[in-house]
């Protein structure tokens, strides 16, 4: 076995990361109160879910 593995989900990891910090920003600094902030967190962990969907249901998947 060789120590010498390639890590190939590593630039979508990265991606995923600015986007998960960028939309909680947005959605914390847009809330109106601390609940709203908080869902704003919840939000902003499933928001790469709603991307998915609604660009599937757009190419009639």
């Amino acid at each position: 076995m060789s120590n010498n593995q390639i890590q190939q989900g590593a630039p979508a990891g990265a991606i995923f990361g600015l986007g998960f910090v960028g939309a909680t920003v947005y959605f914390i600094f847009t809330a109106a109160g601390f609940c709203m902030g908080a869902i704003g967190f919840l939000k902003a962990l499933v928001w790469p879910a709603f991307l998915v969907y609604e660009a599937m249901k757009q190419m009639g998947m």
